[in-house]
């Protein structure tokens, strides 16, 4: 008599490669590698089996779909077959461009500062059209999953702390959106001081000397040296915060269907042990007969 012992965590390792079990113990099957020629394709729609209606030919993961966008802005709203959205995403955010780059023009021939004015307001129109096309075609991508870890990550990248709303994680929001802004006023600060200390420690190099104050030359450099490395530190800082807010948005996303319950059960029941292939053995070994327990959790 032998005894087998099996651990079932619902991980779905031991799945051949083109199957695999999700948390809840559910099979789904590995999508085929991925090919560029998805981002067209995906945009046709067929009919379908029925041939009542229309499929579409090629799907993208909401992370494909989304990179398509940040170079083509307007691909979002065509694979999630909003077309009456493309012209005003690339109306908005080609007329944002093109009468930034004219007032930039006129700024640098007359220097007159409102064009310098209605340069910056043009560019940041154009920058939060772009931006709103990215977030919609976020919003709309259709999937019938509960929570979807793509779309949760992306969320908290173009707005942190959307992502942890979305989970409903409500709680963490004020831990990443006020580390964000708590780090970036203290980017701020470090570099104003640091500009100031930068350009009296150059108005004491002149000859002569063109800085007004009480602190020397070697102390005005060290002043600057040490806002600038504080700025840098703060800078760093944020990048940390920003990406463990978007990790943390996903991470949890894929939490949303483990099972948590307190279901741990221990089943025994009688089984069959496979015996070794003959190329691993000097015999044929009998089929063994024994008891299989399984523990999940």
């Amino acid at each position: 008599m032998y005894a087998q012992f099996g651990l079932n965590s619902g991980s779905g390792l031991s799945a051949p490669p083109s199957q695999r079990t999700d948390t809840t113990g559910q099979s789904v099957s590995v999508a085929p590698s991925f090919k560029t020629k998805t981002y067209f394709t995906s945009l046709v729609t067929v009919r379908d089996s029925t041939g009542t209606g229309r499929v579409r030919k090629d799907t993208l993961p909401i992370g494909r779909m989304f990179s398509a966008s940040l170079l083509l802005p307007g691909y979002s709203q065509l694979y999630n077959r909003q077309f009456w959205k493309v012209p005003i995403v690339i109306g908005a955010v080609g007329t944002g461009l093109y009468m930034g780059y004219q007032n930039n023009l006129k700024y640098l021939n007359t220097g007159a500062d409102q064009y310098a004015r209605n340069r910056d307001w043009w560019y940041a129109g154009a920058a939060l059209s772009y931006w709103g096309a990215l977030m919609d075609g976020v919003i709309n991508y259709k999937s019938h999953a509960t929570a979807l870890p793509g779309r949760a990550a992306l969320y908290s990248a173009l707005l942190p702390g959307l992502g942890q709303a979305y989970n409903g994680d409500y709680w963490r929001i004020p831990i990443y959106c006020g580390g964000i802004m708590a780090l970036g006023y203290f980017v701020q600060f470090n570099n104003t001081l640091y500009i100031k200390y930068k350009n009296d420690y150059i108005d004491s190099q002149k000859s002569p000397s063109e800085y007004v104050g009480r602190q020397t030359p070697q102390n005005l450099k060290w002043y600057r040296d040490t806002y600038r490395r504080y700025r840098d530190y703060c800078i760093l800082g944020t990048i940390v915060v920003y990406a463990l807010n978007i990790i943390d948005a996903n991470v949890f996303a894929y939490l949303q269907d483990f099972d948590v319950s307190d279901d741990l059960s221990l089943h025994v029941r009688p089984g069959f042990i496979e015996p070794l292939p003959i190329r691993y053995a000097s015999a044929a070994p009998p089929l063994s007969v024994g008891l299989t327990m399984s523990l999940h959790f």
